[in-house]
């Protein structure tokens, strides 16, 4: 057995390695291509992007043809540098740097030498481009926007960098890639599948035929077609509302949880990020340190929600059992809490129960319904949980879960929050009131908002609001089908939509009412505060306004918010009945509301607040410039909210 032990394991051995090497050369080429890499030659296919239509059918971003030039440096011979950055219309010194990097990246490999050229600049360089060798022309798609607003939704299209590179082998140098909104969210649907073609070269680097016949080759397959749930029209109609102002609107159809509208301002003409301008124009939004227009103040501005979070006091007291319809509150214009503490209120005071609690915003009743919901327990920190817990369950305090790639998670503050402010402990309800007003550690987004609302429409559930209605030849996810039930009985909704109902016939809402439409809205003015040298400065009001309607199977649940933009009422409330109208009955029958909205501006008012930062260094969020006449500029300022837990005033 042992003289035959060693001849097994030579012969075992032996036969292992002439398998592998027939499988190798025979069998599996893929060594081989790789050993003649410098006989071959790849062209890429790459294909259209899929469209992108809204709601209704309307085709909203399509393609466009473009033309990048390539460079394979080691192939490049007997270039006359002059004519070539000439036709280019290019510097010297940007040429140098330009195939510096071509080759950092690979001497032998093709890379991006300058992209999107137009049909012209192709054209001319296409008649001259047997001088240039080591040079060629790849033809791609770059996006086609049918329309000039959305940009926050859309996202644009990017060179891939290294690091995406690495990460994906998918791409290569010069590749697109979606950056930001759907296209980025929605980047492996909308690319399509890139075609591969394998080329023979002869020793003069000439192709003279295909590899193997083709049998490497793949055709380019086109991304696929999607449907948003955006209603283009109100989109289009948001933004020109909010021209000259600053904030955001978050429109939702509360039976699905589909985003209606979703409006940032100030805002700029997606096209401007398309074409050779690309990095020049996006250069100029990224440091826009004043207009900040690259910011979706729609889903990351962060803002105490004033009196429009009073609803879910109301509820969380209701289900708690701290009052009833029949509570009643005495307000004498504000509410003493504490000793040497007042909080101000706006409502015509006396004797309140929840119903005119709601509709006059009452601050007292508001500010007691909170105290005793805290008070029903001995400990206040398992209280503040308890009251958390329900706010949460509105899809408060934490990340969504929408189709948009940014967002942030405002603040529903918990009993961890009060012990890091208060380490040794001692607090109690009159310490964190501020909360029952939106005020206080609260921190809300607008589309967190307008969810609330929607969330209150469906009488207590909702769905996570999602961006993506469909897409050819795949289905959505279906989480977004899936529905969210809150903590709070829905027989509590009830009585609070009833006071929603009257912020638009005896409330705070009376002046904006549009007539034939039952809308239950509410008004909202929230404090806002800023450190200047130091000190604490209180700044111009938001302007805060939430509404569904109709009243009776609710269409659309909104949320508008206007920086600096004073009482809920002024401005806010105007633009959200406006909006409601536009979507429910596609026309405006209050052309007067409809023209003094649209020519409100609060440039100057932002210009006051950028000469306060200038001069005092006053931290901003988020921070704006100006931009050149190529891009639509707003001019707004805005500026972080401090809390203040002591006087309020809330409508």
């Amino acid at each position: 057995m042992r003289k035959l032990l060693l001849p097994s394991i030579i012969i075992v051995a032996a036969s292992l390695l002439l398998i592998r090497i027939f499988y190798l050369q025979i069998i599996n080429d893929t060594f081989k291509l790789k050993s003649e890499n410098n006989a071959i030659k790849i062209k890429y296919e790459y294909p259209e992007r899929g469209y992108i239509y809204d709601r209704n059918g309307k085709l909203l971003v399509a393609n466009q043809p473009s033309y990048d030039i390539m460079v394979i440096p080691r192939e490049i011979k007997n270039l006359d540098t002059v004519e070539f950055c000439q036709l280019l219309d290019i510097s010297k010194d940007e040429f140098l740097k330009k195939i510096a990097k071509a080759k950092i990246y690979s001497p032998r490999l093709p890379s991006v030498f300058l992209p999107q050229l137009n049909k012209m600049e192709y054209a001319a360089f296409q008649e001259k481009i047997r001088k240039f060798e080591g040079f060629y022309v790849q033809k791609r798609s770059l996006r086609d926007y049918e329309v000039d607003f959305g940009a926050n939704i859309f996202g644009s299209i990017v060179q891939v960098n290294e690091s995406i590179i690495k990460e994906n082998t998918y791409y290569k140098s010069g590749d697109l890639i979606g950056k930001q909104g759907v296209e980025q969210y929605y980047e492996d649907i909308l690319r399509g599948v890139k075609g591969v073609k394998y080329f023979l070269k002869d020793k003069y680097n000439r192709e003279i035929g295909s590899y193997k016949n083709g049998k490497y080759d793949t055709i380019a397959v086109q991304g696929e077609d999607i449907n948003l749930t955006i209603d283009a029209e109100i989109q289009r109609y948001g933004e020109q509302l909010m021209v000259n102002k600053r904030g955001g609107i978050v429109a939702i159809e509360p039976k699905t949880g589909e985003i209606l509208a979703l409006v940032t301002a100030p805002s700029y003409d997606p096209s401007i990020l398309v074409g050779r301008q690309r990095s020049k124009n996006y250069t100029l939004l990224y440091h826009d340190s004043i207009a900040k227009p690259l910011y979706d103040r729609g889903l990351l501005a962060e803002y105490p929600p004033g009196s429009p979070f009073k609803i879910l006091t109301g509820l969380v007291a209701l289900q708690e059992g701290a009052i009833n319809e029949q509570t009643t509150v005495f307000c004498h214009h504000g509410f003493s809490y504490a000793r040497g503490r007042f909080m101000g209120c706006h409502c015509h005071g006396g004797a309140l129960q929840l119903h005119r609690g709601i509709y006059e915003s009452c601050n007292a009743y508001f500010g007691t319904a909170y105290m005793r919901t805290i008070n029903k327990y001995v400990s206040p920190p398992y209280a503040v949980d308890v009251w958390s817990k329900h706010v949460k369950s509105f899809g408060l305090g934490q990340f969504m879960g929408y189709d948009l790639p940014t967002g942030r998670k405002g603040n529903i503050p918990d009993s961890k929050t009060y012990k890091r402010i208060y380490p040794n402990g001692g607090w109690r309800s009159t310490a964190i009131v501020s909360n029952a007003i939106g005020q206080g550690e609260v921190l809300m987004t607008p589309i967190q908002l307008a969810n609330m609302m929607a969330t209150v429409a469906n009488e207590g559930y909702y769905y996570t609001p999602h961006i993506i209605k469909k897409i050819k030849g795949g289905n959505i996810d279906p989480k977004f089908k899936e529905k969210h039930i809150t903590t709070i009985n829905k027989e509590y909704f009830k009585p609070i939509i009833s006071g929603l109902f009257d912020v638009y016939n005896l409330g705070t809402a009376r002046g904006v009412r549009v007539e034939g439409i039952d809308i239950c809205g509410k008004t909202g003015t929230a404090e806002n505060f800023a450190k200047i040298d130091g000190k604490r400065v209180k700044l111009q009001d938001h302007s805060i306004f939430v509404a569904f309607a109709p009243k009776d199977n609710p269409k659309i649940a909104i949320a508008v918010l206007v920086e600096n933009g004073g009482y809920g009422a002024t401005i806010a409330g105007p633009i959200a009945s406006l909006m409601i109208e536009k979507y429910l009955r596609k026309n405006i029958t209050r052309t007067d509301l409809e023209k003094r909205m649209l020519e409100t501006s609060l440039r100057d008012r932002y210009a006051i607040l950028g000469g306060m930062k200038e001069a005092s260094k006053i931290e901003t969020t988020p921070k704006n410039s100006n931009t050149k006449d190529t891009i639509r500029k707003y001019n707004n300022v805005s500026t972080k909210t401090t809390k203040d837990t002591t006087t309020k005033k809330t409508n």
